[in-house]
Order: C-alpha cells, then structure tokens, then sequence
C-alpha cells in the first residue's frame, strides 16, 4: 500500500510538472510571437494601441480579459489588423501572444 500511494504521489509530482513546464513553452512561445509581430505598436502605443505593462491603458477594456482579447488579436479590433499584421502567424502563436502580454500587464489576474 506504501508503494502504490508513493507511486501515485510521483505520478502527481510529474503531472504537476509537466504542466508547468508545457505552460512555460507557452508562455516562451508567446514572448518570441509577441517580441516578433506585436511589440512594434505595444510597447509604444502607436495609433492607440494600448501599451504592454501599462496597467492603465488596459483598465476600461473587457473583464473576459482572454477571451475578448484572442478575439481580437485573431480577427483584429479597431485599428489592428488581424494577427498584428501577420497573416502566417497560426492561431497558437496568436493566442500565446496575447496571453504572454497579459502575463506581463497583469501578472496577479487569473486565467478564463
């Protein structure tokens, strides 16, 4: 009995790691897509894009914060086009892009 719930304990230690380090490749993958198609409007504000890490230009948007904000950088929303421009850019790489970014704007907001 010792060696089954030692088992599963490991088993539960892995699983937990695991999903942390896939979720750390993520948020990786998010940095490089960002830094590559999103940072040129992001970190200066062009046209009104609303700045990563400036908690204040993020304030009056959506509380569905992932969800609306896939949406737009998948579709586009005012005057960003969709995928920031770069139509290769897979629906992942958009998705962990957006994510990266509110990542490092509101590091302590849960996930949807």
């Amino acid at each position: 009995m010792k060696t089954l719930t030692a088992l599963l304990a490991v088993s539960g230690l892995l699983a937990i790691n695991e999903s942390s380090m896939a979720a750390s490749d993520r948020l990786n993958d998010g940095r490089e897509a960002y830094a590559a198609t999103c940072a040129m409007c992001h970190e200066t504000g062009i046209q009104g894009a609303p700045q990563t890490r400036n908690i204040a230009d993020w304030q009056d948007r959506s509380n569905l914060w992932e969800g609306v904000l896939f949406e737009h950088a998948e579709k586009g929303y005012l005057g960003m086009p969709a995928k920031g421009g770069d139509n290769s850019a897979s629906e992942y790489d958009v998705e962990a892009a957006a994510e990266y970014m509110l990542t490092i704007t509101h590091p302590d907001m849960p996930h949807d």
